[in-house]
C-alpha cells in the first residue's frame, strides 16, 4: 500500500497515524517518517497537537532536532507532552543547555512540568556538571510535589554524585520512598567515581540484603569500586556472582571484570578473562590489560597488547593512547612516545584532552621542554588537565618563574585550579628557590580556592622549607600538621638536613622515616653521608653495620641513555659495556679537559673513608659520566644528550657536567631522581640550585 493510499483511510484516525510515527520513532526509521509526514502535508491532513507531539518525539529521538524545532515553533497550541518532546530530544542528543532554555521557557509560559520533564532536564544538568542550576530543578522538584518520584529522585541522586555532591545525594536517595536498581546504582556508581570505594561495596551488599534486582549496571559498578578500593577477595566473590548469575557473557562485564583483576594488579587472571573469551574482547578490554601492564611497569607487555589490538583490527581509542604515552612518559621512552604521537595524529585525537595531556607530559619528561610547549600550543581548547601537565613539565625542569605564569593564564581562562594545579605549582616554586611564593601559594588553597592541602601539598612545603635552608621553620611546620608526615616529606626534610649539616635534626628525620617506611634505605644512607660530611667515619660504619643487620639494601646509582634505538645502562660498580675501553679513554680525555677549563673536584661527594685520590677516581667513574662519554662518542653533532639517572646527581657531578658541555660544545639534559638539569656552555638551568 502506497503511503497515499495508507493516508486517504486513515485521515479519520489520527491515533493508527500516532501509532506509526511512535513505531519509526523506536525502530529509527527516519526516511520513512519523513515520507509519510510529506504525504500528510500534501494531502492536507490537518494538523493537530496529539499527532505534532509525536512528530516531535520521532525528530527528536532520529537525531534531527531542526525538524523538531521548526515544528514546535509552528504549533499553535502546546501543551505539556509537546514541552516535554523537545526537552527529551534536546536531552537525548547532547544539546543539553537548549534542554534547561526549553525547561525555563515552559515554566515561565505557566506549563507545570511532569517527572519526564524533571528527569530529562535534570540529566541535563548532570551531563553538564551545573550544580547551581540542578540545586534549583530540585527545589522546582520540591514544590510541585516530584522530588520523591522514583525517576526524577533517581536522576538527582545520579546529579549530585557526577557532580560530586555525594552529602546532597546520598539524603535525596534516603528520602525517595521506593528504589529500584536504577536509583541503587545512581549511588554506588557514585560512591565509585568520587572515591568512596568502600562505601560503594557496603551499598551493593545492601541491595543483595534487600532483594533488589541485580542487572549488568550494578555488577559493572561494584566491580569498579573493588578495583579502585583493591578489595581483591570481594571481587573475587563478585566474579563468582557474576557466574552464578549468568551474566559473564555480557561484554560490558566481562570488560568490568578484566579492567577489576588490572587494577588489583593480578595481571595472570586479567589476561586469562581476555583469552578465554577473545571473541567478545572489544578496544575497552584491550585498554584495560594494557592500563593494567602500564601501571605495573611493565611496558613491553604493554606494547605486546597493543599490536595484538591492532592485528584484531579494533582501532584503539583515545583511552588506549593516554596510557601508552603516560607509560612512554614513566620511562621517558622518547622514540616510542614519538610514534604513539604520530599515531594519535592519523586517528585524529590529538584535540582529546586526556591524550594531549599525556602528550605534554610525555616530551617534558622526556627533556624536550621546546617540544612540550609545541604540543601545548596545538591544543585549541585546553583544560585544567592540560594546564596541570604543562606546569609540572616546568616545575620538573625547575622553571618556578614560567610555572607561576602557566598558573596564571590558566585562572584567567575561568578554569578552577585542583589539588593536582598545587602540587606542581608548589613543586615549581621548591626547585626554584621561591619561597615567598610558595608559602602564599598553600595559604591561598583554602582560603581563596576552598582546597583543604592534603599530605602530598604539606611533603611539598616542608621540602620548599628545607631546600631553602628554614630547618627550624620545617620542624615547626611538621609539628603543626594535621597528620603524621608521609615518607616523601621525612626525606625531603632529611636531605635538607645532609645538605646543611645539622645532625640532630637528621637524626630525628631518618628515626621518623624508618618509622614510617622501615624498608626504605634513604634514612641510613643521608644520615651515613650526614656523618661523613663531618668525617664522622666511626658513626659512618655503625650506619653501615645497621643496614647489614636490618637487612636494608642501598639502592644502587646508575644512568642510562638512547643510542641508536636501544637503552644503554651504566652503573658506578660492576659495569660491562662492549665499548668498555673506548669509553674509559673519553672519560680521561674529559677529565684533562675540564681540569683545563678549572675543574677541581668536590671529594666531600664521595662519603667513604678513602684517601682524596682514591675519592677522585670514584668521582671520575660516577655513572652519569660514563653515559655522557658514550653518548658524546656516538651521537652525532648537534643532537642534544639526554642521560637519565636514578638517584640524585651529586654536586661534583654537577660541576664537572657544566664544564664538559663548554669543553664539548654540547647540550646535555640530565634527568635524576628529583628534576631535569640543561647543560649549555658551562651553566646549569637550575642555577645551581636543585
Amino acid at each position: 500500500m502506497t503511503f497515499r493510499t495508507l493516508t486517504k483511510h486513515l485521515h479519520k484516525d489520527s491515533n493508527t497515524l500516532a501509532h506509526i510515527f511512535q513505531t519509526y520513532a523506536q525502530s529509527k526509521q527516519l526516511s520513512k517518517g519523513k515520507q509519510l509526514h510529506a504525504q500528510l502535508i500534501t494531502s492536507g491532513y490537518p494538523s493537530s497537537t496529539y499527532l505534532t507531539n509525536h512528530l516531535l518525539s520521532m525528530y527528536g529521538r532520529c537525531g534531527q532536532l531542526g525538524y523538531a524545532h521548526m515544528l514546535f515553533d509552528e504549533m499553535p497550541q502546546r501543551n505539556l507532552v509537546s514541552w516535554t518532546a523537545m526537552i527529551s530530544g534536546f536531552s537525548q542528543n547532547s544539546e543539553f543547555s537548549k534542554a534547561i532554555t526549553t525547561f525555563c521557557l515552559m515554566w515561565g509560559s505557566g506549563e507545570s512540568p511532569n517527572q519526564f520533564a524533571f528527569s530529562s532536564v535534570i540529566q541535563a544538568c548532570s551531563l553538564l556538571k551545573s550544580v547551581r542550576i540542578g540545586k534549583q530543578i530540585h527545589c522546582l522538584a520540591v514544590k510541585v510535589g516530584f522530588s520523591h518520584e522514583l525517576f526524577v529522585g533517581s536522576n538527582l541522586a545520579d546529579m549530585y554524585s557526577k557532580c560530586g555532591w555525594m552529602v546532597e545525594a546520598c539524603m535525596v536517595f534516603e528520602e525517595m520512598p521506593s528504589k529500584d536498581e536504577v536509583s541503587w546504582n545512581s549511588m554506588i556508581d557514585g560512591y565509585s567515581k568520587n572515591g568512596y570505594c568502600e562505601e560503594a561495596l557496603v551499598a551493593f551488599r545492601k541491595i543483595l540484603i534487600e532483594d533488589v534486582t541485580v542487572d549488568q549496571y550494578l555488577l559493572c559498578s561494584a566491580l569498579c569500586a573493588c578495583g579502585s578500593f583493591k578489595a581483591y577477595e570481594t571481587g573475587r566473590c563478585l566474579h563468582a556472582l557474576v557466574v552464578k548469575l549468568g551474566f559473564e557473557p555480557h561484554v560490558s562485564v566481562s570488560n568490568a571484570l578484566t579492567d577489576m583483576y588490572c587494577k588489583l594488579g593480578d595481571m595472570d587472571s586479567g589476561s586469562r578473562l581476555l583469552e578465554i573469551d577473545s571473541r567478545g574482547a572489544n578496544v575497552v578490554s584491550y585498554t584495560s590489560l594494557i592500563d593494567g601492564y602500564v601501571e605495573s611497569d611493565q611496558i613491553e607487555k604493554a606494547l605486546i597488547v597493543f599490536v595484538k589490538l591492532k592485528r584484531q583490527g579494533i582501532e584503539p581509542n583515545e583511552f588506549t593512547f593516554s596510557s601508552l604515552v603516560k607509560a612512554c612518559a614513566n620511562h621517558a621512552a622518547l622514540e616510542q612516545g614519538s610514534q604513539f604521537h604520530a599515531l594519535v595524529l592519523k586517528y585524529k585525537l590529538d584535540q582529546d584532552p586526556f591524550v594531549s595531556s599525556t602528550i605534554v607530559d610525555m616530551y617534558g619528561k622526556c627533556g624536550l621542554l621546546d617540544h612540550s610547549i609545541q604540543a601545548f600550543k596545538t591544543i585549541s581548547k585546553a583544560n585544567e588537565y592540560a594546564w596541570n601537565s604543562l606546569m609540572g613539565v616546568f616545575a620538573h625542569h625547575g622553571l618556578g618563574h614560567e610555572a607561576i605564569d602557566v598558573f596564571n593564564r590558566m585562572v584567567g581562562q575561568n578554569l578552577k585550579p585542583n589539588a593536582v594545579t598545587f602540587i606542581n605549582l608548589l613543586n615549581a616554586c621548591s626547585h626554584s628557590g621561591l619561597l615567598k611564593e610558595g608559602l602564599s601559594y598553600f595559604n591561598s588553597m583554602e582560603n581563596v580556592y576552598g582546597i583543604k592541602p592534603r599530605s602530598e601539598h604539606y611533603s611539598c612545603v616542608i621540602d620548599l622549607l628545607g631546600r631553602a635552608g628554614r630547618l627550624e621553620e620545617a620542624e615547626i611546620f611538621i609539628t603543626k600538621m594535621p597528620f603524621e608526615p608521609n615518607a616523601y616529606a621525612w626525606c625531603s626534610f632529611l636531605a635538607a638536613c645532609r645538605k646543611y649539616g645539622d645532625k640532630e635534626r637528621g637524626k630525628l628525620a631518618a628515626e621518623s622515616l624508618k618509622r614510617v617506611d622501615p624498608e626504605n634505605s634513604g634514612a641510613h644512607v643521608l644520615l651515613s653521608n650526614i656523618y661523613a660530611k663531618e668525617q664522622q667515619w666511626e658513626d659512618v660504619r655503625s650506619v653501615r653495620k645497621m643496614m647489614k643487620d636490618e637487612n636494608v639494601k642501598k639502592l644502587p646509582g646508575y644512568s642510562w641513555v638512547d643510542v641508536d634505538n636501544k637503552v644503554h645502562i651504566f652503573g658506578a660498580e660492576d659495569w660491562c659495556h662492549p665499548h668498555k675501553k673506548e669509553i674509559d679513554l673519553k672519560l680521561d680525555n674529559l677529565l684533562g679537559k675540564i681540569i683545563e677549563a678549572g675543574y677541581v673536584p668536590d671529594i666531600e661527594s664521595v662519603p667513604l673513608d678513602l684517601d682524596d685520590d682514591m675519592k677522585v677516581k670514584v668521582l671520575h667513574r660516577h655513572s652519569e659520566r660514563m653515559a655522557i662519554a658514550y653518548a658524546l662518542i656516538r651521537l652525532h653533532v648537534g643532537k642534544p644528550i639526554i642521560v637519565k639517572k636514578n638517584i640524585r646527581v651529586c654536586v661534583d657531578c654537577h660541576s664537572a657536567i657544566k664544564l664538559i658541555s663548554k669543553v664539548e660544545g654540547r647540550k646535555i639534559i640530565l634527568r635524576d631522581n628529583s628534576r631535569f638539569h640543561h647543560f649549555i656552555d658551562g651553566s646549569c638551568s637550575c642555577k645551581d640550585f636543585w
